[in-house]
């Protein structure tokens, strides 16, 4: 999985630092699914909704997977788009499909870091009056139902907004073990780190193509749970090929840091999913092509069966 507000925080720290050349993200990919899942003409997940398996955090979940050899899959979808009981339903689909780990993005007025795709999925979502309140009572609702973490993707104005600690408390208490905040430079991160660590969630830190090795190494020194690899400099969005670079990006950082990365930005069919998990990628982060699929479709039923598709087809690739 998906994360877009890197770039960003990449892009101020660029303006500040030159030289340290960091540069802004952006965030994930896309989804499909199967028509056999419907009761009366209703969407029904593809497995039943009660969870007796209690989600474990990103680090372990990482290490379970490195010991039977494989990767995680890690898609992104943004809270509310097209509604909070929606959401509800794609997360039960993508965990019931094998997802390792979900990407919930909170959506945010201005952002920067983010395609047009998840841009407008924003948009919708707070134009339907989702807020953080309503996302967290829907989590608590959802997330014992989950064998999968998740890991809540928000700018870092809603965070200041309603208090450090008190954000911390919430989300922990909502269930969520994960925390990628795209737009603060790493120097800017020691509350976040500090806060996070003291709630026992696993703040993800972001680093770019354009990253210096010195302070890649600083990042990903910094990054709990895994780190999260921008395939691309720019905003988030599906792209028709992941660069061949990536795969010496992997290398380099892999050099640098023996925490699990995670690959985001641009990857968007299941081709992409095979070819960067045999690149050495611990992880692969789908985002706009699954926002794309929720937010498109002609109705959250035929969104959600697209939704467990496309899933199932990103999880066979791997």
């Amino acid at each position: 999985m998906a994360t877009a507000a890197a770039l960003k925080a990449s892009y101020f720290l660029q303006l500040k630092q030159k030289s340290q050349g960091h540069s802004s993200l952006l965030l994930p990919q896309r989804i499909g699914l199967s028509a056999t899942n419907t009761v009366g003409g209703l969407f029904k997940p593809p497995m039943a909704t009660i969870s007796t398996n209690q989600a474990v955090g990103l680090s372990e979940t990482f290490s379970k997977l490195k010991k039977q050899g494989k990767v995680a899959l890690i898609p992104y979808i943004t809270a509310g788009d097209p509604d909070l009981s929606t959401t509800a339903e794609a997360l039960k689909v993508l965990d019931a499909c094998g997802s390792d780990i979900i990407e919930l993005g909170v959506p945010y007025s201005d952002p920067l870091a983010d395609g047009p795709v998840i841009q407008a999925a924003s948009t919708r979502s707070l134009a339907r009056r989702t807020n953080f309140d309503k996302i967290i009572s829907m989590l608590k609702d959802v997330v014992p139902r989950l064998s999968c973490p998740i890991a809540l993707f928000s700018y870092y104005n809603p965070i200041l907004k309603r208090g450090v600690e008190k954000f911390m408390i919430t989300v922990r208490d909502a269930g969520i073990h994960g925390l990628v905040v795209p737009d603060v430079p790493l120097e800017e991160t020691q509350i976040l780190r500090k806060e996070a660590t003291k709630y026992n969630l696993e703040l993800v830190l972001l680093t770019t193509p354009t990253t210096p090795t010195a302070r890649m190494k600083a990042i990903a020194e910094a990054s709990e749970g895994f780190l999260y690899l921008v395939s691309s400099v720019g905003v988030t969005g599906a792209r028709a090929s992941v660069s061949n670079h990536v795969q010496s990006l992997l290398m380099d950082v892999k050099e640098a840091t023996n925490k699990p990365i995670a690959v985001g930005f641009g990857i968007s069919k299941p081709e992409h999913v095979k070819q960067v998990a045999g690149w050495g990628a611990d992880g692969v982060i789908v985002g706009s092509a699954m926002v794309r699929i929720l937010g498109e479709a002609k109705s959250p039923e035929e969104g959600l069966k697209e939704l467990e598709s496309f899933t199932k087809s990103l999880k066979a690739a791997l």
